[in-house]
């Protein structure tokens, strides 16, 4: 299991409803989540053999910007 972070500009709840769907329909993905708390609405992912650029290409496509912060290998699902 890996768990990728990215900087976005995604904001609000209703922008979230609009990249859901793009982000559940990366295979390799198995849960994520937006935390709009914080000044980069960081988007946390969690899945096997995550691919980061199909991530940002799943934010991109939804009308949004995604930035690689990190990426860690994890023995659990936990965002």
């Amino acid at each position: 299991m890996e768990l990728l972070k990215f900087k976005t500009n995604i904001g609000q709840e209703e922008e979230i409803g609009k990249v859901a769907p793009y982000l559940d329909g990366v295979t390799e993905v198995s849960k994520w989540k937006v935390d709009t708390n914080t000044g980069e609405n960081i988007l946390s992912v969690s899945g096997d053999n995550l691919d980061p650029q199909k991530v940002k290409n799943a934010v991109a496509e939804a009308g949004f910007s995604a930035e690689l912060l990190r990426v860690l290998g994890i023995g659990g699902d936990e965002l």
